[in-house]
């Protein structure tokens, strides 16, 4: 077994940014030494996410949508009352999210469905500078 860890770091700009990050993980698991395995992706920090979805318009307008019913950004947020940092709302939709992804790869190709790409969600109120950590696991 073969363990390859490298990072992807990139600057945000704004909230409910989604990033397409498919293409850059790609190129990691071909440079890799790695040929059949998991990329693990796993994103530091509390307002960012990572998740698969079809990187077209409507689903980037639809998907900010369901998350502003599912935690609004005017809601009362008890990490807002001690923090007044603006950005409670983005905490916890990072949590329905999740910070991590798992994808199995073949002969150093992601095994994604045809309309599935990779992202990056921002969730927080103001630019970051991020990093996706990626593992790579297997043979």
């Amino acid at each position: 077994m073969t363990v390859d860890c490298q990072e992807l770091r990139f600057r945000t700009h704004r909230e409910g940014e989604i990033l397409d990050i498919t293409d850059q993980i790609q190129r990691i698991v071909t440079s890799s030494k790695v040929k059949d395995g998991v990329a693990t992706l796993f994103v530091p920090g509390s307002t960012g996410a990572l998740t698969t979805i079809e990187f077209e318009p409507g689903l980037l307008t639809d998907f900010p949508l369901a998350l502003e019913r599912l935690a609004p950004k005017r809601g009362s947020y008890e990490h807002e009352n001690r923090w007044h940092d603006g950005n409670g709302h983005s905490h916890i939709r990072a949590s329905i999210i999740g910070p991590d992804l798992s994808v199995p790869f073949l002969d150093k190709k992601l095994l994604l469905g045809t309309w599935q790409q990779i992202v990056f969600v921002e969730l927080d109120v103001r630019p970051r500078d991020r990093t996706v950590i990626v593992q790579l696991v297997g043979e």
